[in-house]
Formats: C-alpha cells, sequence, structure tokens
C-alpha cells in the first residue's frame, strides 16, 4: 500500500459500557488537513472491549483512502491486540477461543488500508481528545433509552 505523508490523519478513541456487559457506546475524532469530524455510535447489550474496538474500526473504515494514521486510544486491549497478538492469532488460524473474533478480524481487514500506528494515552486524566471521545461515547449511550 502506498500512503502519502500528506495524507496523515490522527484518530481519538474511546469506548463506554454502562455495566459490563450491558448497553455501550463509542466515539471518535478524525482530524486531518485542519478538518475535524465527530462520529459515535451505541450497541444496546456489548461490552466495553467491543466498543473500544468499534470506536477504532468504524473510524478507520471512514477512510476513503490508504493514509498514515496516528490511533490514540486509551485501551491497552486494543492496542496490543493490535500491536502483540493479532499476528500470532493469525499464523494459528484465528483460534476459535479469541474473544471479539468477528472484530478483531474486521480490523485486521481495515488495516490492510492504512499504515496506522497505535498510541496509548492514559484515560479520565485530562487529555483533551480522550475526554470528548469518553463524552461521545457515554451520549451514544443515552440515545438507546
Amino acid at each position: 500500500m502506498s500512503t502519502s505523508p500528506s495524507k496523515k490523519v490522527e484518530i481519538y478513541t474511546d469506548g463506554a459500557c454502562s455495566g459490563n456487559p450491558g448497553p455501550g457506546g463509542w466515539g471518535a475524532i478524525l482530524r486531518w488537513n485542519g478538518h475535524e469530524k465527530e462520529m459515535s455510535g451505541a450497541e444496546a447489550d456489548t461490552t466495553n472491549n467491543r466498543m473500544e474496538m468499534m470506536a477504532a474500526i468504524v473510524a478507520l473504515e471512514t477512510l476513503k483512502r490508504g493514509v498514515v494514521v496516528d490511533l490514540y486510544t486509551d485501551s491497552e486491549y486494543l492496542k496490543r491486540g493490535v500491536t502483540e497478538w493479532m499476528a500470532g492469532w493469525k499464523a494459528k488460524g484465528w483460534p476459535a477461543r479469541i474473544k471479539n473474533q468477528d472484530l478483531w478480524k474486521r480490523l485486521d481487514s481495515v488495516l490492510q488500508n492504512h499504515d496506522v500506528k497505535f498510541h496509548w494515552v492514559r484515560g479520565h486524566s485530562g487529555h483533551p481528545e480522550n475526554e470528548r471521545c469518553d463524552e461521545l461515547a457515554r451520549n451514544a449511550i443515552k440515545t438507546l433509552r
């Protein structure tokens, strides 16, 4: 895949769940070339980890062409899944024991289109974009009621 440095995108993500499992929401902010887009979604019965993953998946699926991406998340599960575990799962043919395998496969598929670097940020520590994504995720949960 060929990407141009001028096509660098920043993505910030977060997921939230009211109960775990329970109603959940996700939020994401995409930034590119002075533009910003906020997005969010919710599911009635899910987990926090699934919502963290959905934020990243939907944000990446929104991108129309292959780009360089810096993706910021407060989810060690998401970051470690991509950077440490996924290659082994793929090499072993995606063992059935993997939780959230449907989303890991979906994320793996969309990652093929972009050059993505995952960054971990401390959640609930005043990081402006992380706080905004958390707010988007929590507000999305409210739409289920």
